[in-house]
C-alpha cells in the first residue's frame, strides 16, 4: 500500500497561489478610497493624521517631515531676540519704544527658571516710572518661547490695533519690548506705567506645525502678588493663540 499523506504539501512554501484578479482590484480600490479620505481630512487640520507606514514604522517621507519640524521647533526656542531690529520695526508705528528685561540673565536661565521670566530685572521699574503718566492700555512685546514669532507678527498686529484704538481716542502707553519675558511680566510693566490694561504679545511654545505662533494676553487692572492673583482668577484673558 502506498502512503500519499504528504502529496498535498507544497515543496516551496514561499510560493503562494495568486489571488483572483477581482480580489486584487477590489483591495486596490479600498486602499485608494482610504487615501482619498485621509487626504480630505488633512485639508481641515495641520495635525499629522493618517500617515503612511512601512511595516511597523512611519514611511520615509513623513518621518523626515517630522524630524524637520522638530528641529525647527528646537531652533525657535533657542533663537535670540533681535531687539534692535524689532525696536526699529515697531518704532515706525509712531509711539515711543522702551526696552526692558526680566530677571533671567540669559536664555538658558530663562528656560530653566520660569519664575524669573515673570519679574522685571533690577532697575527696570525705575527706568519705566518716568514714562508713567497714566494710560488706558500698554502693549508689551515679549520673546517668550519663540522670538521668531514676535519678530514676524508683532508689527502687523500692532499696526492694525493701534489704528483702531487711536480712532477711539485711547491713551496708549509707549510700546515695551521685554527680553526673556513671560506673560505675568506685563503686570509689573503696567503698574510702573500706570496703565489700566496690559496686552502682552508673546511667542508661544513652538509645536510641530508652527514654530512661529504668537499669543495675545489681555489683563484688566493688573496687580502683583499671589493674594491678588487669587482674588482675581478671571482677570487675564487669552485673546488669541494662533499663527498670525
Amino acid at each position: 500500500m502506498t502512503d500519499d499523506r504528504h502529496a498535498a504539501v507544497p515543496t516551496d512554501r514561499s510560493r503562494r497561489p495568486p489571488r483572483p484578479p477581482s480580489s486584487q482590484a477590489g483591495e486596490g480600490k479600498v486602499r485608494a478610497d482610504d487615501e482619498a479620505l485621509w487626504a480630505y481630512l488633512r485639508s481641515f487640520t495641520m495635525a499629522r493624521i493618517g500617515l503612511k507606514r512601512s511595516g511597523a514604522s512611519l514611511a520615509t517621507g513623513p518621518l523626515l517631515d517630522f524630524k524637520l519640524a522638530h528641529a525647527r521647533a528646537r531652533d525657535a526656542v533657542r533663537e535670540p531676540l533681535d531687539e534692535a531690529r524689532l525696536t526699529a520695526d515697531i518704532a515706525a508705528l509712531g509711539l515711543p519704544v522702551l526696552a526692558v528685561a526680566s530677571a533671567a540673565e540669559d536664555r538658558q536661565r530663562y528656560l530653566m527658571r520660569p519664575d524669573l521670566g515673570r519679574r522685571l530685572a533690577p532697575g527696570a521699574t525705575a527706568a519705566l516710572a518716568p514714562h508713567g503718566s497714566g494710560f488706558d492700555v500698554v502693549f508689551v512685546v515679549a520673546d517668550g518661547l519663540s522670538a521668531r514669532a514676535v519678530q514676524t507678527h508683532a508689527k502687523p498686529v500692532l499696526a492694525d490695533v493701534l489704528r483702531r484704538l487711536r480712532g477711539e481716542a485711547w491713551r496708549i502707553a509707549p510700546l515695551v519690548i521685554a527680553r526673556h519675558g513671560r506673560v505675568a511680566l506685563g503686570d509689573e510693566i503696567a503698574i510702573a506705567l500706570r496703565a489700566d490694561c496690559v496686552v502682552v504679545l508673546i511667542g508661544e511654545r513652538p509645536g510641530l506645525t508652527a514654530p512661529d505662533s504668537m499669543g495675545a494676553y489681555l489683563t484688566w487692572q493688573p496687580r502683583c502678588g499671589p493674594q491678588l492673583r487669587l482674588q482675581h482668577p478671571a482677570r487675564r484673558h487669552r485673546l488669541r493663540r494662533c499663527r498670525f
